[in-house]
């Protein structure tokens, strides 16, 4: 049988709203992912761990029910534990060694990656060196547990592509990498200026070790009104990839469950197109 152009994962972030309020349970996500989206992988955000650690009990368990469910666990994406580009010295590094307990719930789970984040302050220039220095120096430790760095596009900077695929080749370390969002593109919250999703998206692409397919609202032929998802597929196989693409919904115009499967729907839908045109 031919391998699929791209597998299709679940970002738990997608059920952001249902988990803030309790409806479901952290440990329930990959049930819920095989069960009732027919996916068999995820990618976990660290908010969603009990107390924000990955404890081992809770790591043991999310381990252990992947395993009897047969779902793939992809990578943690973390966040809120300080800034891998911060200009103080001090702080960066505290920053770093603070990832170091994900990459080892990585490990645990065997995961491939964490997503980081590189804020930092400062010129482009400045932010630039401070990021990649903190980038290099976590994924030198991450290196040694045999798990990659990826950063997402986010917000601020590292919404340029210029700036964060710039970023990348100054750490100039295989297992340093990037997570392009097709939605991430905010430059300015204030004044809402936005980079070009398509150019940011190949530019980062070279570096990826993961895909978000980042969605919000569906027109009447289950399209994303806000991505052309044919013309962002077709740049991200064009360079290459061949990965997992993980469902991002974060739209309101539906429930998540729903927004989920229609990010789903869409990406199957557009995998047999450009299959049959690969």
């Amino acid at each position: 049988m031919t391998e699929p152009i791209f597998n299709i994962s679940l970002a738990q972030w997608s059920l952001h709203q249902a988990l803030f309020a309790g409806y479901i349970q952290p440990v329930d996500f990959p049930r819920i992912t095989k069960e009732q989206f027919d996916i068999d992988a995820v990618e976990y955000v660290n908010s969603f761990f009990p107390d924000r650690k990955p404890k081992a009990e809770f790591v043991g368990e999310l381990k252990s029910r992947c395993n009897d469910l047969g779902v793939t666990s992809l990578l943690i994406m973390c966040d809120g534990e300080g800034n891998l580009g911060d200009p103080d010295s001090a702080k960066r590094t505290q920053a770093i060694e603070n990832h170091y307990k994900w990459i080892d719930a990585a490990v645990e789970l065997k995961c491939h990656s964490i997503r980081v984040n590189a804020q930092s302050e400062g010129t482009p220039d400045e932010q630039k060196k401070l990021a990649a220095d903190g980038l290099r120096r976590l994924t030198n430790h991450a290196d040694t547990k045999n798990i990659n760095v990826i950063v997402e596009n986010h917000g601020g900077l590292s919404s340029n592509g210029t700036w964060l695929s710039s970023v990348i080749r100054e750490v100039d370390l295989v297992r340093c990498g990037t997570l392009p969002d097709f939605g991430n593109f905010i430059l300015d919250w204030e004044t809402r200026e936005e980079y070009d999703r398509y150019k940011g998206v190949e530019e980062l692409m070279p570096f990826a070790k993961a895909v978000s397919a980042k969605s919000h609202d569906f027109d009447a032929d289950g399209n994303e009104i806000h991505t052309d998802y044919k013309k962002m597929l077709s740049i991200v196989l064009d360079s290459g990839y061949r990965g997992w693409i993980g469902v991002e919904y974060e739209g309101t115009s539906v429930g998540e469950f729903e927004g989920i499967i229609r990010t789903r729907d869409l990406l199957r839908k557009l995998r047999i197109e450009l299959e049959q045109t690969a």
